[in-house]
């Protein structure tokens, strides 16, 4: 199975000052892409801790997505990390630059003087291109690990991953389908009582059960392979048996989504 980690730079997100919805929505689009990670690191903006830590996981990962650091300031680290890890230097992308020229050129503005830094790349990497930003990204392999940095603006880093990240993993790897997740939610259950119930079903091999608990509503998630979906939707009535009559609903939506779909569906209201 492909190791696939992220690595989520910035003293912001190790401190808490912001959340790292970034890591979150990669979490999620890799797991249904069927590439789930199998781990997330965050470093703060300290070269020394940066090149450590991309060593010690160019070891382990095989691929290895680093978030942030790209930008024009001076804590801005990623490429110059990545470039003393692998013990190269830096070189200019000319052509990023012409492109950052123009992008602000088109928006009436003059591009500032440590812009430049952003063009600058380990001499190694494989440049990749930022459609919505000045940020490129890049891709260079390290030891046994495939790392590809990306820029920590959402837009940008969705759009990187999912229209040249995703295509370069697909084209050098063998990646599996993706895995099949029934869910459903129970109300005024407790955890315990339908663990115990449904500890005693014969999973099939690789499928998981899952639980998320928000007392008084329980999400139950049967997960497991592609391979394994014939077994698991013939053992998904007898989990929503053991759900009984505190099942509320099946599916992906939360409950106020749910709720709200089913007053919408009456042309009801809460008012």
């Amino acid at each position: 199975m492909l190791n696939v980690e992220m690595l989520s730079t910035g003293d912001e997100v190790l401190h808490g000052q912001i959340v790292d919805t970034n890591a979150a929505w990669l979490a999620d689009f890799f797991f249904h892409q069927g590439v789930p990670l199998s781990r997330r690191n965050t470093v703060g903006d300290n070269l020394d801790s940066l090149v450590a830590i991309l060593r010690e996981r160019s070891q382990h990962a095989d691929v290895l997505i680093v978030n942030g650091g790209l930008g024009p300031t001076s804590d801005d680290l990623s490429a110059l990390a990545a470039a003393t890890a692998k013990g190269e230097g830096l070189v200019l992308h000319q052509a990023w630059l012409t492109e950052m020229e123009r992008y602000f050129q088109q928006r009436g503005r003059v591009m500032a003087p440590s812009n430049r830094k952003q063009a600058e790349l380990p001499a190694s990497a494989e440049f990749i291109n930022n459609p919505v930003g000045t940020a490129c990204g890049f891709a260079l392999q390290l030891n046994r690990c495939l790392m590809f940095f990306t820029p920590g603006v959402p837009s940008e880093f969705k759009v990187m991953v999912e229209k040249e990240i995703l295509p370069r993993l697909r084209a050098r790897f063998s990646l599996p389908e993706p895995p099949l997740c029934l869910r459903l939610t129970t109300f005024g259950r407790s955890e315990s009582d339908l663990a115990q119930r449904l500890d005693s079903l014969p999973l099939p091999p690789g499928v998981t059960m899952g639980y998320r608990s928000s007392m008084p509503i329980i999400e139950l998630k049967l997960t497991g392979p592609a391979t394994q979906r014939e077994a698991m939707l013939a053992l998904w009535p007898e989990v929503k048996l053991v759900a009984g009559q505190s099942l509320i609903f099946e599916g992906t939506e939360n409950l106020p989504a749910q709720i709200a779909r089913r007053l919408q569906e009456r042309q009801l209201s809460l008012t």
